[in-house]
């Protein structure tokens, strides 16, 4: 039977973080794993074997902050590239490798954040006001680039110089690129990193000026309690991805570990939690 073609890319996206990411100590802790936490070791090293089993790799010896947001880009690139017929357009994937804290401003919801920075620069009350609450800095943005009136008048003359003169997607207008979703990554979950994620997606929803982008979170955490200090609750983030649910599904049920199982089926079942595979169809819509 032939193999689909995003479950080609999770594997290449599990052997991946194997060969980097994902490591092992030689106490037996994986890299995910907090190892103060019994059940967070044990987790961690149940979703790791299974990885080792169906891709065929072994964890690496070294491991790198950044490496988890490039292999998470690469399998967003890898799979939500190929949804063209879906989601038509002139799009871009990448890893924002600089902490510019304005890097946000290049796209069309935020460009005005140059200006209010410009000015809390200048004004030293206004800053204080402002504190922070502007700045973001996703991990990973889906940008869809603006649309020449040939492409939009491609079926027929859609379009003039009489109508449409703001639209954001059309070129002539003048726009920057359109931020479609900003991807956070978290390789591990901890109280102050749920906050950061969660600091981050209200910032999108507050400064934004137009649609609102995809706000999502992937992460490898392996503990579900720790996952639901994220997952659970409206209003933020879109919803949570993990690296490997399926395996951290049959891992948790394996160990017996049944307020964990429900805890993770609250999750799962009420959309706040899915698999990394589901993350490029989502962003189609």
């Amino acid at each position: 039977m032939k193999t689909a073609d995003f479950a080609k890319a999770r594997k290449a996206y599990h052997a991946a973080l194997l060969e980097s990411t994902l490591t092992i100590n030689s106490a037996g802790v994986p890299s995910n794993a907090d190892k103060d936490s019994k059940n967070s070791v044990l987790i961690a090293r149940g979703i790791a074997d299974l990885l080792q089993a169906e891709t065929g790799e072994r964890m690496a010896g070294q491991t790198s902050g950044s490496q988890f947001e490039g292999i998470c880009a690469a399998f967003v690139r890898a799979t939500f590239l190929k949804l063209g017929h879906l989601r038509p357009g002139t799009w871009d994937v990448h890893q924002v490798g600089s902490r510019n804290r304005l890097e946000i401003a290049s796209y069309e919801q935020y460009a005005h954040l140059v200006a209010l920075d410009r000015a809390a620069k200048n004004d030293p009350e206004l800053a204080a006001a402002l504190g922070s609450d502007y700045t973001i800095t996703p991990d990973i943005v889906v940008v869809r680039n603006t649309e020449n009136d040939s492409s939009i008048n491609a079926p027929a003359l859609l379009v003039d110089d009489d109508v449409t003169r703001l639209a954001s997607l059309r070129k002539k207008n003048g726009g920057r690129p359109l931020l479609h979703a900003s991807i956070s990554c978290k390789w591990t979950i901890r109280s102050d990193r749920a906050q950061n994620s969660r600091s981050e997606a209200l910032n999108l929803v507050r400064n934004r000026k137009g649609r609102l982008p995809h706000v999502v979170v992937v992460t490898a955490e392996p503990t579900p309690s720790r996952l639901a200090s994220i997952a659970l609750g409206t209003g933020d983030i879109d919803c949570v991805y993990h690296f490997a649910l399926y395996e951290l599904q049959k891992t948790v049920a394996a160990l017996g570990k049944d307020d964990a199982s429900d805890l993770l089926a609250v999750m799962v079942n009420g959309n706040r939690l899915k698999d990394i595979s589901d993350l490029p169809l989502d962003l189609a819509v």
